[in-house]
């Protein structure tokens, strides 16, 4: 990733998601003749966040103030979420794939056709309502040192509006098809932050300037799409205290939990009384109880009725699923009289994984990570499940047929260290995998399985066996899935990343990906050949793969490519143009000659090449998206694309040699070449 116009790769996918389960109360709204929202029925609302990972972050948090949604038609707005008196920040690194749930709210019924999402941007130069924190062992090229927190001086957060104080970034985002909330039905509304967007998070190094500036721009990155099955979505732990348990002793009642950012020793939390959330305990199959105070072994209980004294009041972290009637049903449960205690056992991806010594390296939020050993009797989960998957150093060091490593740098995982362990670095008790997930550059695609080979920097110093090279199976086709529209689906799917709900599914989504991904563009110079990138996300135990990982789906990211010149004007006729990286002048007199590479952009209506304008004048960085499905934009753009103007593409290598762009920046006024 060359550039200070960076992609955040392998990126992430940042949602706001809302799972809607019937009920019924009182409650009064104004009302418009083209959306009668009743003032006796309502639905339940359950409010959630989720994302997904990047290599070079520890952190990239934000301050959730509010969501509404606002009802076809007009009317009042309905706000479904309110940040407590002490906003907290909320990670949006650590829910890879996974979606948080923050609280809930009853609303009226009636038909939804968008939504309000108000963040916070106040940025007095010594804080402000955004936070980055750089991994622990960023990529080749990142430009902040690995555990850096960039100074909120170095942080422009663009859209930004109101007074000092209450500074905000209002987004109003169109829903892809209209919410209808009713009494009885359950739904889910996904607002996304694309993470993988280069346009979320712009670096820039302003002349004469030590270190970089990020521009955060939310203007673009944010969008869409329906979740109609709230049974599909994977949650992520849900960090609370205890406020009650239900008379029956089937639930119990629970405060989100926020940590506080930066992060502190020991660490406390943001408790919200204002939202809670019932969770019951596994009736029919058991929930395991952790006491994280006392002992190592779980409990399973079929109530809470054993726990019902000590329950109140306690700090807790909980995996749970979602069932058809939107009631949530705890799997395991951590419990602690200390929100650092809960907090301790390490959250985070996988960093580095050591099977010389049977350790591993997970990240955390201040930028470093935590160590940890695998045990003979550590137990390794999928997701939610109770089932263990493997044990010990014999999972830990295995790898999959095709010759992947079971546990690979990467993974987002949840660590329960042993309470009762005495060596160093202390002993897991379980390992749940969340997301099971493989990057990097993928060749040798055929019908069964494609390849992935990924090199990480390994600069920290901590040591690993972190490379990895070798083949991933496709799950079976008769192997039920989900869309990343939440609609079911069988077998394998692909998509580019810039257009989720475009997935490809069904009979053809394996040959099309394997045409898809069998190009490649040679830039010569000191770039040479680039190939297809993607990130997968995997199953265990699949009828393709036994006991082993195979790929649920594969989203295709855009290969980033150098930042060039262009060499040919763009074409309104073509729709193309051509550019060239340079050949350094500190080059070795070998070098090959730098070759012009073809640019073909989409201007199709919903699917066109993300084009954004980057403007720096007087240090202020303006990032303008362009929408090239018009003709006339398309023309102001042809006009600015000449020769010469520094452009930064990421695409798709093609068989024919070209690039097939999803994305692209291009820079005017003074242009930064950084």
């Amino acid at each position: 990733m060359n550039g200070k116009a960076r992609m955040i790769f392998p990126a992430a996918l940042a949602a706001a998601l809302i799972g809607l389960t019937g009920c019924t109360s009182s409650m009064s709204n104004a009302s418009n003749p083209n959306n009668p929202i009743t003032t006796q029925q309502t639905g339940k609302v359950n409010v959630m966040l989720s994302d997904a990972s990047t290599e070079d972050w520890a952190t990239i948090a934000v301050k959730v103030e509010s969501i509404a949604l606002n009802p076809q038609g007009g009317g009042s707005v309905v706000t479904v979420y309110t940040a407590p008196s002490t906003s907290p920040f909320i990670n949006l690194v650590q829910l890879d794939q996974l979606s948080e749930i923050l609280g809930n709210a009853t609303i009226p019924t009636g038909t939804y056709t968008s939504a309000t999402l108000t963040l916070g941007a106040n940025n007095n130069g010594t804080s402000c309502d955004v936070l980055l924190v750089s991994s622990g062992d960023p990529e080749r090229g990142f430009d902040e040192p690995a555990g850096t927190t960039v100074p909120c001086s170095q942080i422009v957060i663009a859209g930004a509006q109101g007074s000092a104080g209450s500074v905000t970034v209002p987004l109003n985002i169109t829903l892809a098809s209209p919410l209808t909330v009713t009494t009885t039905g359950s739904n889910a509304l996904d607002l996304e932050f694309d993470l993988q967007n280069p346009a979320l998070l712009v670096e820039h190094l302003p002349a004469g300037a030590a270190s970089p500036t990020w521009a955060v721009n939310f203007n673009g990155p944010v969008r869409h799409h329906p979740w109609p099955d709230l049974t599909r979505i994977v949650l992520r732990h849900h960090y609370g205290q205890v406020v009650s348990v239900s008379t029956d002793n089937t639930a119990i009642t629970v405060a989100k939990a926020f940590p506080v950012h930066p992060i502190t020793t020991p660490e406390t939390a943001i408790v919200d009384t204002g939202n809670t959330l019932p969770i019951l305990a596994d009736a029919a199959n058991g929930t395991l109880f952790y006491d994280l105070d006392n002992g190592n072994s779980p409990t399973t209980i079929t109530s809470f009725a054993s726990v019902a004294t000590e329950l109140p009041n306690l700090f807790v972290r909980i995996a749970a699923r979602y069932q058809n009637d939107g009631t949530l049903v705890a799997t395991r449960i951590y419990a602690s009289s200390t929100f650092d205690n809960v907090w301790k056992n390490p959250e985070g991806h996988v960093l580095h994984v050591n099977t010389n010594n049977n350790t591993m390296w997970v990240t955390t939020e201040d930028g470093g990570a935590k160590h940890i050993g695998i045990g003979v009797n550590t137990n390794f989960y999928f997701q939610s499940s109770n089932t263990v998957i493997g044990t010990g150093p014999t999972f830990f060091d295995g790898l999959t047929p095709g010759g992947l490593p079971n546990l690979a740098r990467g993974f987002k995982v949840n660590v329960t260290i042993d309470p009762l362990s005495t060596t160093t670095p202390a002993t897991a008790l379980t390992v749940e995998i969340d997301v099971a997930r493989y990057a990097g550059t993928i060749t040798s695609p055929t019908t069964t399985d494609f390849d992935y080979a990924r090199t990480f920097a390994m600069a920290d110093g901590r040591g690993g066996k972190d490379d990895y090279s070798g083949s991933l199976n496709y799950i079976s086709s008769s192997s039920s899935n989900t869309d990343q529209a939440g609609t079911a689906v069988d077998g394998f799917y692909w998509w580019d990343f810039a257009f989720p709900t475009l997935a490809d599914t069904g009979a053809s989504a394996v040959s099309d990906f394997v045409s898809a991904t069998s190009g490649s563009v040679n830039f010569g110079g000191e770039v040479g050949t680039l190939r297809a990138a993607g990130f997968s996300n995997s199953a265990f135990n699949d009828p393709a793969a036994t006991d082993s990982w195979a790929a649920r789906w594969t989203d295709l990211l855009p290969t980033a490519a150098p930042l060039g010149t262009v060499t040919t004007a763009l074409s309104t006729t073509t729709d193309s143009f051509t550019f060239t990286v340079p050949v350094p002048a500190a080059a070795p007199n070998n070098t090959p000659v730098a070759t012009p590479v073809t640019v073909d952009l989409d201007v199709t209506s919903g699917s066109a090449t993300l084009v954004y304008q980057i403007d720096r004048q007087g240090g202020v960085i303006t990032v303008t998206p362009q929408d090239i499905s018009n003709p006339a934009t398309l023309a102001t753009v042809a006009g600015n694309l000449v020769a010469g103007v520094p452009v930064k593409v990421f695409g798709v290598p093609q068989v024919s040699g070209g690039i097939k762009a999803y994305m692209m920046f291009y820079y005017t006024h003074t242009a930064s070449t950084e």
